[in-house]
């Protein structure tokens, strides 16, 4: 089976600032190669751009191929080169065939961003939906390892790479109706501790990026689409957006190479942790 694979490339470079600091982190991540999993919304999305803002060569990933291919589109116009890769995460043979069908130079990956998960529903596990509980595990913990099984051959032989994986405040302890996407963040937390012992005698980096409240479709998709219900959540709060996010993940890829950051936990200001939540009238 022949797999899709969508390039685009320009010339064009994106706009510099005058900082020195700024020109030098340029400098280390331009024309890095950067794959992001569930890069066409949220997170994902505005880490995509970040990155492609810095002039990294993008790998995008996502499951929804209109919103791929506009993704692609407007990366493709700040001027940097891009390949789409529409798969789920859940599936390891598509992914495979997929990375797999990529151009040896395209397979050298940078930085792999591991950032396709979802929470569904909020009721307490005696009611819950065994098929919500299949995709979360599915997607936030099997997903992540395919992608890890798929990537970090690569980057060890490669004798470079850092992995930064998207967890959860919710990973730091659960809260009611909440216990099967919280225990799937806590195995992300798990995974990446796990993991960045294994590579200790490599060069290869590890970061757990754990947000808090950020508003993103998130809760939409927990609420199957229930946009008022959804709304609530951010109610009484100025949240996180998923570029506040983005800039926390560049921030951790762009750090010297001596340098792992290996857990970043991010909240809004009036958010004290995964449960807590002061509101304003």
């Amino acid at each position: 089976m022949t797999v899709p694979v969508r390039t685009r490339w320009n010339s064009r470079k994106p706009e510099e600032s005058g900082r020195p600091s700024d020109l030098r982190m340029k400098k280390e991540m331009d024309k890095k190669t950067v794959m992001v999993t569930g890069a066409t919304s949220g997170i994902g999305r505005s880490c995509a751009l970040r990155f492609a803002k810095e002039g990294c060569r993008m790998i995008l990933n996502g499951r929804n191929g209109e919103k791929l291919l506009s993704l692609e589109k407007e990366i493709s116009g700040m001027g940097c080169e891009v390949v789409c890769l529409p798969f789920d995460v859940r599936e390891l043979w598509k992914a495979k065939e997929a990375f797999d069908a990529l151009p040896d130079d395209w397979k050298k990956v940078d930085v792999l961003v591991n950032n396709a998960g979802l929470a569904l529903d909020l009721s307490p596990i005696d009611k819950g939906n065994p098929e919500d509980w299949d995709i979360m595990i599915d997607t936030n913990v099997k997903g992540l390892l395919y992608m890890l099984r798929i990537v970090l051959p690569v980057m060890k032989e490669n004798g470079k790479g850092h992995v930064i994986n998207i967890g959860s405040v919710a990973g730091e302890a659960a809260y009611a109706g909440g216990s099967v996407y919280c225990s799937t963040k806590a195995a992300v937390k798990t995974i990446s501790d796990g993991l960045r012992i294994e590579l200790a005698d490599t060069p290869i980096r590890v970061t757990n990026i754990k947000p808090g409240l950020v508003e993103t479709n998130f809760s939409v998709t927990r609420f199957k689409g229930d946009k008022d219900r959804a709304d609530g959540v951010y109610k009484g709060i100025k949240p996180l957006t998923g570029d506040d996010i983005a800039e926390c993940v560049y921030f951790a890829a762009s750090a010297p190479e001596h340098v792992q950051i290996a857990e970043m936990l991010v909240l809004a200001t009036h958010q004290a942790n995964g449960s807590y939540i002061y509101r304003q009238q």
